[in-house]
């Protein structure tokens, strides 16, 4: 995907985000860009790692700061509780100027808004680390993978490893259902 395509499905997802409730602070971003990739297949340019709070991609987060600089995107200072990005209306021209991309993965976007965007920083990071442990271990059993999040994640309790693995079933279940899945 071009540059500016990326950019312009950014700023769908986070107006997305935002429209179900999210905070929509760089961590929601960052979970909700993980799996627009690779749950649903949106060809968006960012490599991910597993790192501190779940999957984290650094190539995304210089992206959100280049668009802060070009102005797509605004910080909303809430005290005290920290920043929320927003798209300000250069980021709504720029997602405006390709209608076809945006109508592309519109679906997905929003599966993925549903899916996130009440979640807290919490529930993203089991979440998001739960569907990573599912990448490397696709054959391995419910117990195996929230066996597998606890050793990579010791804060995390087994039964909320467990749930998470259990939703993120529900969410690849129903992408294949729904045929979801980016061509």
């Amino acid at each position: 995907m071009k540059e500016q395509q990326n950019r312009a499905v950014l700023v769908a997802l986070i107006k997305s985000l935002r429209a179900k409730g999210s905070w929509c602070g760089e961590t929601h971003i960052q979970k909700a860009a993980f799996f627009l990739k690779n749950l649903t297949g949106v060809p968006i340019d960012f490599e991910f790692i597993l790192y501190k709070h779940g999957p984290f991609s650094f190539e995304l987060s210089d992206e959100l700061s280049v668009m802060k600089a070009y102005e797509l995107l605004d910080m909303e200072v809430t005290y005290p509780y920290g920043p929320k990005i927003v798209a300000t209306d250069m980021g709504n021209a720029l997602q405006e100027r390709f209608p076809k991309t945006s109508a592309q993965y519109a679906k997905q976007v929003a599966f993925i808004a549903e899916k996130l965007g009440d979640k807290g920083v919490v529930d993203l990071e089991r979440l998001a680390t739960a569907y990573y442990v599912t990448m490397e271990k696709p054959d391995s059993s419910i117990e195996e993978r929230a066996t597998a999040i606890v050793e990579l994640k010791p804060h995390i309790l087994p039964e909320s490893a467990r749930q998470a693995v259990l939703d993120v079933d529900a969410f690849i279940a129903q992408v294949r259902e729904e045929k979801l899945r980016a061509a």
